[in-house]
């Protein structure tokens, strides 16, 4: 935590039911782990301010928003300058397919998380789209058989 204050196990637990259903209600949250109410908001607002706990997201269904093709891509670029690297990632987290980027050690440059309607959207739209970034050199396109976790 920013504060320097090593988590315990109550915050430990705290964590872990917000991970599995952060619409908690306070009042639950606290009854799950074996807090009143009040100290329990307490801790949530103090891991909120530490940066533990950095926001609250809704998980979507990719395949209920037309998005269940989803395709891993490793991309490489031609050159390795700061310039070049800021063009690309400013290009790249602007394609509304692309819902992930990671920038990596080693090879591949980039790993993206693509998730479109079909392999016929991701071949052709998105691989032009892809292509055309700065500096790419190389794609190579990974089909996700099937997700078994995240």
């Amino acid at each position: 935590m920013r504060n320097k204050h090593t988590l315990d196990e109550l915050d430990h637990a705290i964590i872990a039911e917000l991970v599995a259903d952060a619409r908690l209600s306070n009042t639950e949250l606290a009854r799950r782990v074996g807090l009143t109410p009040a100290p329990c908001l307490r801790r949530v607002q103090r891991l909120e301010r530490a940066g533990v706990i950095a926001g609250y997201h809704a998980a979507v269904s990719a395949k209920a928003a037309g998005r269940g093709f989803e395709v891993i891509v490793a991309i490489d670029i031609a050159v390795n300058n700061s310039v070049t690297i800021e063009d690309f990632e400013s290009a790249v987290v602007q394609v509304p397919e692309v819902t992930e980027v990671r920038r990596m050690f080693g090879q591949p440059d980039y790993y993206l998380r693509v998730e479109v309607t079909d392999g016929e959207a991701y071949e052709s739209s998105v691989i032009r789209t892809l292509s055309q970034l700065p500096a790419v050199n190389r794609i190579l396109s990974h089909q996700t058989m099937r997700r078994l976790k995240g």
